[in-house]
């Protein structure tokens, strides 16, 4: 049978995210004893368990939303008699709640000028950076100090030394259509938990045109935020990596 840190494991290893809560402090005749952990999975399945019950229901609740936010919480319950029939007499139980989280990474096609303004901003709030440019020039340590990663050469060959997983965020901001379209492409075979191109709805209606004829189903194409960002009206590359972070956070955080 797995156990909590076997999963633990795999959750991390695979880019996942869940939730760890431990019962820190308990007193009077509560359902477990302090050390008591159970882990929290984002759909809201478990494994382990903090004394079953009304309290487990509201830890698991509250537990989703601690992914969501991605901060931790302790709460306190104070257990009266009968509260939980035939499990609890009354005491009281704290319970801390941590977020197990992936660090995610944002793969950056195309090392420009929005690209590096966006890599600047996305590392701020905790992204690693990845930089992928054709150009040796544009997809370097020293024009991206930051950058955890950085890959010159053919687009489509580079998603063969790129591990992406869930927790992982595509933009691509190539320095051409022909570039952009060969990057979607790759980008719709992995599992990246977003995909977003730039460029106006008149040039991705026709990028999405010659993926379809080449066999791309329509439910793959709905994954992509095309045209890229949350409507700011935006105009210059530093307005336009802020709304492509927004649309990001947006993503990261939402259910």
């Amino acid at each position: 049978m797995t156990d909590i840190y076997q999963e633990l494991a795999r959750i991390r290893a695979e880019g996942e995210e869940a939730a760890l809560a431990t019962v820190i402090s308990a007193g009077g005749s509560t359902p477990r004893e302090e050390g008591a952990k159970m882990l929290v999975r984002v759909d809201g399945s478990i494994l382990g368990s903090i004394g079953g019950g009304n309290i487990e229901k509201q830890v698991i609740e509250e537990a989703v939303k601690v992914i969501k936010r991605g901060r931790p919480q302790r709460l306190d319950y104070h257990l009266k008699k009968g509260e939980e029939v035939g499990m609890i007499c009354g005491g009281d139980m704290e319970v801390f709640i941590e977020p197990i989280l992936s660090t995610p990474t944002m793969y950056i096609f195309g090392g420009g000028h929005i690209a590096f303004c966006l890599a600047e901003m996305a590392k701020l709030v905790g992204f690693k950076i990845a930089v992928i440019d054709d150009r040796e020039e544009f997809a370097s340590s020293q024009r991206f100090p930051d950058a955890e990663l950085t890959v010159v050469g053919d687009f489509a060959e580079a998603f063969q030394r790129l591990e992406i997983d869930k927790s992982s965020y595509i933009v691509i901001v190539t320095h051409g259509h022909e570039g952009d379209e060969v990057v979607l492409e790759g980008a719709l075979a992995t599992r990246a938990r977003y995909i977003g191109m730039i460029g106006s709805k008149a040039k991705n209606r026709v990028i999405f045109s010659h993926l379809l004829a080449k066999g791309t189903p329509q439910e793959q194409l709905d994954r992509v935020h095309a045209p890229i960002g949350l409507e700011i009206y935006s105009q210059t590359p530093e307005e336009i990596a802020v709304s492509i972070l927004a649309e990001v956070i947006k993503v990261r955080r939402s259910p």
